[in-house]
């Protein structure tokens, strides 16, 4: 009776992996096996079409030496860089707000409906109205500039480098603050009311609150949104892709300004068909991106003493 009821248990056990199967074959299907072929092929000399010839580290090589890929990287990190300022920046003074036990304010959920609702838009179509409405010839924004005075000639927004990598990091900031600012906020609420309260009675501006309380307690909320921050930001494609402009020199050529990494590789990987280059650069992009995580862990994850 043991050993049947034991067989019985053993056989209910391996039911488990039945329900699981699925999930691990659609996981790795797309997504472990694209990453292990990528990394095969980066060491690889392939058309997308043919048999790939191994040519060792020379992907690897070219990618150090190209100038244009590292002027790529420049412009990401630029657009990067204003867009993650003006994104956390507005997140954090929308926190000090609303997690301020004296001035509390009403109607957070709807607040917080209203800063979310561009991350749910989609960026193609994000593209399409801000492209449309940023026309240099015909866009709303210059003749609202030229009729109240503020500007006597259109201004190219797009089709200058003194103007585009700043437009689309203001964009990708209206989009993405929202996100940031409920991530926030959820970790300001699993703070201990009894902290705030405790500053309140002790006399603590909303400054010092922040800054002494809120901070150092948001530590591991920071470092996850500075790090999904900086993944998404290196790999940003889908917004200057559909955004930049036509014009020789400045956008569209490998020293465009809204060339990003991702752009350039697409380039490489579907316009040139060089997938083998293609490959070594998306590896390329993924240890700058480990890298710059490692920064971001070492100096947030510590813990307080």
């Amino acid at each position: 009776m043991k050993t049947t009821s034991k067989k019985k248990m053993k056989n209910r056990n391996h039911a488990a992996y039945y329900f699981v199967l699925p999930f691990v074959i659609v996981f790795a299907l797309f997504s472990i096996y694209p990453v292990v072929r990528t990394f095969y092929l980066s060491f690889m000399d392939y058309k997308g079409y043919g048999d790939p010839t191994f040519n060792g580290l020379a992907n690897y090589a070219r990618v150090i030496h190209d100038k244009f890929f590292w002027r790529a990287l420049r412009n990401t990190i630029k657009i990067w860089g204003v867009n993650i300022i003006l994104q956390l920046g507005i997140a954090f003074l929308l926190t000090v707000i609303f997690s301020d036990i004296k001035y509390k304010m009403a109607g957070l959920p709807v607040f917080r409906a209203v800063y979310y609702l561009p991350n749910l838009i989609s960026t193609v179509s994000v593209a399409f109205l801000f492209k449309t409405l940023l026309d240099w010839q015909h866009g709303t924004f210059n003749q609202i500039l030229m009729a109240m005075g503020l500007s006597k000639t259109p201004v190219n927004w797009l089709g200058t480098v003194a103007t585009a990598p700043y437009v689309v990091s203001v964009l990708g900031a209206w989009m993405w603050f929202g996100n940031s600012f409920i991530v926030l906020m959820a970790g300001v609420q699993g703070i201990p009311r009894e902290y705030f309260e405790a500053a309140a009675i002790d006399g603590s501006g909303r400054w010092i609150t922040f800054f002494r309380i809120t901070i150092p307690l948001l530590r591991p909320i920071m470092l996850y949104v500075f790090v999904t921050s900086l993944i998404g930001g290196l790999q940003l494609f889908d917004l200057p892709f559909m955004m930049q402009g036509t014009a020789p020199g400045t956008m569209g050529e490998p020293s465009g300004s809204l060339q990003t990494v991702v752009m350039y590789l697409y380039k490489f990987g579907f316009e040139t068909h060089q997938v083998g280059y293609a490959s070594a650069i998306a590896y390329v992009l993924f240890a700058i991106i480990l890298i710059f995580s490692l920064i971001q862990f070492k100096f947030l994850g510590k813990e307080e003493d």
